[in-house]
């Protein structure tokens, strides 16, 4: 854990009850996640979290909500997104991954995709669901304006649909 994040929301498992934990971005939190994600502004960023511990292991479950403005992949023009999705999260003591990454191969079961080591009694909650954020955002969004933006910088000649680039561009957008 560490003080440098710009959305950081440190708690102590030790504080753990079955009510849900919000954690949500201030306007200066926000401005300073929406320059490390490149993205144009961040309107909102919370999560409702459900926290439950397992020895020292903790998960946490709930919705992450969150409201901003990218560029376009091929214009450059603003794109207002919006993102609802379902996060599921692991809290494990840092020396359980440690330990891990002395394995040459590793083979990660599903459950353990998400794990985030923590120090102490303590892990951020804000920097997991910042984090979060970072994997849920397109960044390949394109914006209504991007196919004529293909034509006016020569990406696509007028009627043409298929071809090469056409089908490469096509690939990026279903990824």
């Amino acid at each position: 854990m560490s003080d440098d994040y710009e959305f950081s929301r440190p708690f102590d498992l030790r504080g753990i009850t079955a009510q849900p934990v919000t954690v949500e971005a201030d306007a200066q939190e926000r401005s300073a996640l929406a320059q490390r994600f490149g993205l144009v502004s961040i309107a909102r960023l919370s999560a409702t979290l459900m926290l439950e511990a397992e020895e020292e292991e903790v998960s946490a479950k709930g919705t992450m909500t969150a409201e901003f403005v990218q560029s376009c992949a091929v214009s450059g023009d603003d794109l207002p997104m919006g993102i609802e999705d379902e996060i599921t999260l692991r809290f494990v003591p840092a020396a359980t991954l440690e330990a891990s990454e002395e394995d040459e191969e590793i083979e990660l079961a599903e459950d353990e995709l998400d794990e985030i080591g923590y120090e102490g009694t303590s892990f951020d909650l804000g920097e997991a669901v910042a984090q979060s954020l970072a994997l849920a955002i397109d960044p390949y969004a394109e914006g209504p304006e991007a196919e004529e933006a293909r034509r006016r910088h020569g990406l696509v000649e007028e009627g043409e649909t298929d071809g090469p680039l056409a089908d490469a561009l096509r690939g990026l957008k279903g990824s």
